[in-house]
């Protein structure tokens, strides 16, 4: 067992005591032992408790409510005095090589910014649960490999973003392009980050052999609930307003209409066709407000080569989601 110390993981935690105990146990008996920050969203399950006293050697931080996803790992983030940050959701376990592999994954590439693991589902560990993320003209992200034989999906590469479940971070570039964004709470903010990364030059990596088990909504049953469905499809809206130029989402617009009408009638299927409609519309204002107008990423002159290559992967990642 190794010290890992340019390594600092970041758990946010919420009610998660049916989980946290297999994670950070999985994570202390690991060949490269990173710091470990737990962020607890106002859990009331003593997941929060079970973890200070059985592994007092990681630091747990408490909000007294949840506070989302992404002000409990931007928390982690800012704590963390490290050159790298791992965020790991707090329904995973990790192979004894994760902390390993990741880390040498992101020093051997200067120009990355985050190398994402290969995710898989902790009920049936021969399945994809996720090898990268894409994003694709369509206004859709989607998670590459998910479903498929584990086997595939075997050789590292680049992605479009790599999923914040359980992946690395150079922790320098945040102060580039900013922390996560808390007017996500939750959904599509890995995916934002990593356009905003992206549109400043930097890359996002899949790495195989870092190897994560993650229970995810097989567990919870909840794939498709209200809260996922409103808030991702708020979220959908605000990340193009939000990273695209105008001229660029005038170019997208057939593509994102077709993508909200195909979307729509998958949830009016689904019993969900109001809330998605509720969501649309909750993003269209969060678009206009105030917060909304100042988060827009704005447009460079020296970023247009990186726009252009950035629109090259979202026409082809359709053909990729399609088939």
């Amino acid at each position: 067992m190794k010290k890992a110390a340019d390594v600092t993981v970041v758990i946010p935690n919420y009610n998660g005591i049916n989980y946290v105990d297999a994670c950070l146990g999985s994570l202390y008996e690991g060949s490269l032992v990173p710091e470990v920050i737990i962020v607890d969203n106002g859990s009331s399950d003593g997941s929060a408790d079970l973890a200070e006293k059985k592994y007092p050697m990681c630091k747990v931080v408490r909000f007294r409510e949840n506070k989302g996803f992404c002000r409990a790992v931007n928390e982690g983030i800012r704590r963390a005095d490290t050159e790298y940050v791992i965020l790991l959701n707090n329904d995973t376990t990790v192979d004894k090589e994760f902390v390993f592999r990741l880390r040498k994954a992101v020093r051997g590439r200067e120009d990355a910014f985050s190398v994402g693991a290969k995710m898989l589902s902790m009920q049936e560990p021969e399945i994809i649960d996720d090898a990268g993320d894409l994003y694709c003209a369509l206004g859709w992200a989607y998670a590459r490999g998910k479903g498929k034989n584990r086997e595939n999906f075997s050789r590292p590469a680049e992605i479009f973003a790599a999923c914040a479940g359980a992946a690395i971070y150079r922790k320098s570039v945040f102060d580039t392009i900013g922390y996560f964004d808390e007017n996500h709470f939750a959904y599509l903010e890995d995916i934002d980050i990593g356009y905003r990364a992206k549109i400043s030059g930097f890359h996002n990596y899949f790495e195989p052999d870092a190897v994560v088990y993650h229970a995810g909504s097989a567990v919870s049953g909840s794939r498709y609930n209200e809260f996922k469905v409103k808030l991702s499809s708020k979220n959908s809206i605000y990340l193009v307003y939000k990273n695209m130029p105008v001229l660029q989402i005038c170019l997208n617009s057939l593509f994102l209409l077709a993508g909200i009408l195909i979307k729509l009638v998958f949830f009016v299927k689904k019993g969900l066709g109001r809330t998605y409609l509720r969501g649309i519309g909750e993003g269209i204002g969060l678009c206009f407000s105030r917060e909304g107008r100042r988060r827009k990423v704005r447009f460079r002159t020296e970023c247009l080569g990186n726009y252009v290559r950035i629109q090259m992967e979202l026409w082809m990642n359709i053909a990729r989601r399609l088939k």
